[in-house]
């Protein structure tokens, strides 16, 4: 562990995972496979993937971006909705049946 004087902590585990902890309360912690997560102070929580995909979680929702475009969102209702590079949009009802398809 290494403690800076700005209040900045960094630790390293035995599996080379690294977790940063700054005094603002914003934290990242850093994978050996390249995957990134970081966490904001209001709990908030960006993961980005070594394959280059990324997650967005908050309490209303959480979304997977993909690196063809792709984005789908989960909402706290269950609710989901897709969106896909080519323009389609798939949104599913808590249940899953299918709302809306528009191609």
């Amino acid at each position: 562990e290494k403690h800076y004087p700005d209040g900045t902590q960094e630790i390293v585990f035995p599996d080379h995972t690294v977790k940063c902890l700054y005094s603002d309360g914003f934290k990242e912690t850093f994978f050996p496979d390249g995957t990134a997560v970081k966490v904001k102070k209001n709990g908030d929580k960006i993961v980005v993937f070594s394959n280059g995909q990324k997650e967005v979680h908050t309490a209303q929702f959480k979304r997977r971006e993909y690196p063809d475009g792709t984005v789908k969102t989960v909402y706290c209702n269950g609710r989901q909705e897709t969106k896909y590079s080519t323009g389609r949009v798939r949104i599913k009802d808590e249940e899953g049946n299918i709302i809306l398809d528009k191609k």
